[in-house]
């Protein structure tokens, strides 16, 4: 199989990646590529979901009406504005930016009813918030700070810290980590920076993959690749945070890029290993199935990783 010919026939959010990411195309024809994101496929689909109200299924982090499928619904504002974030929707296309200006004025926090951009109090929420604002063009520095003040003595964070937990989680700290990138390339902030350095530093203390005290494998989710990975943790996405910050390839990566080599198939492809479940407005793919999105990923990793 030819596998960047069998991305580029793809939805127009995967081929604008193949040929920015691994292609190195001209940077007209990836805008013009990227543009369609917006009008057709994927992003078409999520912004078309909008309600008359402005937000996605009336609700910040939850849908007013019940979920239909068991686990967490993906049919709400928070979620679906990471969606159109990890498709590469254009943010200055009109129809984004509408979208945003409604969320500003309309969708407010199930949490103490906060205005959506000023932020929740968990700190996977407020990550999450803060790559997903930056991105669209909100300024959320108070978030910023918040998370700031919340990394935990381990160098990383966790969001059951409120509830007790001493000790950061792979998931909430790769969340940080990318908020605090996104920050990072738009201000020069030592204290960001040396943040972001705590939190890179604990996940290398633990091959991106293992506990440091006893070297088990916390969940089985973090060796199974997932698109989109949603709020939890796994090593193809940490390997990509450390890939788009520009990171020195690490030996404490290698067991981490060792596994994702292994999982490439006989085609040349890589599979879809697990669906974190619940209500969603698209279907990325079935589990045990060739999947362009963790191909891609796959591929600009290693593309990283090899020099």
């Amino acid at each position: 199989m030819d596998t960047t010919q069998w991305l580029l026939d793809a939805d127009p959010a995967i081929r604008w990646q193949v040929m920015a990411d691994l292609l190195d195309a001209d940077a007209d024809a990836v805008a013009r590529e990227r543009s369609r994101v917006a009008r057709e496929g994927w992003g078409a689909a999520l912004l078309a979901a909008r309600g008359a109200d402005g937000q996605w299924a009336g609700g910040a982090h939850f849908p007013k009406a019940e979920p239909v499928l068991p686990g967490q619904p993906w049919t709400s504002t928070a979620h679906v504005l990471t969606e159109l974030r990890l498709l590469g929707v254009d943010p200055a296309d009109a129809a984004v930016r509408e979208a945003i200006d409604d969320v500003a004025r309309v969708t407010r926090w199930e949490y103490d009813d906060e205005p959506f951009f000023e932020g929740e109090v968990e700190p996977c929420i407020n990550a999450a918030l803060v790559t997903n604002a930056l991105y669209f063009g909100v300024e959320v520095d108070p978030i910023v700070e918040r998370l700031l003040g919340e990394r935990m003595a381990d160098g990383g964070w966790n969001c059951e810290q409120e509830h007790g937990s001493v000790r950061s989680s792979f998931d909430t700290t790769i969340g940080v980590l990318e908020a605090l990138a996104a920050y990072g390339r738009e201000h020069d902030d030592p204290r960001v920076a040396e943040a972001r350095a705590s939190g890179e530093e604990y996940l290398l203390e633990r091959h991106l993959m293992r506990r440091r005290s006893t070297g088990e494998i916390p969940k089985a989710t973090y060796v199974q690749l997932a698109f989109p990975p949603r709020h939890e943790y796994d090593v193809l996405r940490a390997l990509e945070h450390f890939r788009a910050v520009g990171a020195p390839v690490d030996e404490r990566m290698r067991e981490a890029l060792d596994l994702v080599r292994s999982k490439r198939r006989d085609d040349g492809t890589w599979a879809l290993d697990v669906v974190h479940g619940g209500d969603a407005i698209n279907d990325y793919g079935r589990p045990g199935e060739p999947s362009r999105w963790i191909t891609l990923k796959a591929l600009r990793v290693l593309r990283w990783a090899d020099g």
